[in-house]
């Protein structure tokens, strides 16, 4: 169960830097996306700084299960909020937005799943 906890943890890790880092600098196209939507430029840097905050205790984590289970209910939520967000905007039923809006909705089962991982392990 550990294996699958370190290669989910280091995966959501990832992505959550990835998707975070952009956001906290205020840089990229998500930022315009989501100004354009009436989001507040500290609003976005919060949701990134969430985002990076969670890679990192992710991966601290892993040598502390507290820790990593701390941070991928933190993601789970942040993710939850993600996919709010998209409904509430109607991107699910728009061909056009589907596609960028679906990785809110599997990174928040991957955060379950890595919670259930951790609590396993």
């Amino acid at each position: 169960m550990f294996i699958t906890a370190v290669i989910l943890s280091v995966v959501l890790a990832l992505v959550s830097l990835g998707a975070g880092a952009p956001k906290a600098l205020l840089k990229g196209p998500a930022v315009e996306q989501l100004s354009g939507r009436g989001l507040s430029a500290s609003l976005i840097r919060f949701i990134g700084g969430a985002e990076v905050a969670g890679a990192a205790g992710l991966l601290i984590g892993l040598a502390w299960h507290p820790l990593g289970i701390a941070a991928a209910i933190g993601l789970l939520i942040v993710f939850i909020g993600a996919t709010v967000f998209h409904a509430r905007n109607g991107d699910y039923a728009n061909s056009e937005t589907r596609g960028a809006s679906l990785p809110s909705v599997v990174l928040a089962i991957v955060s379950l799943a890595v919670i259930i991982t951790l609590a396993a392990a």
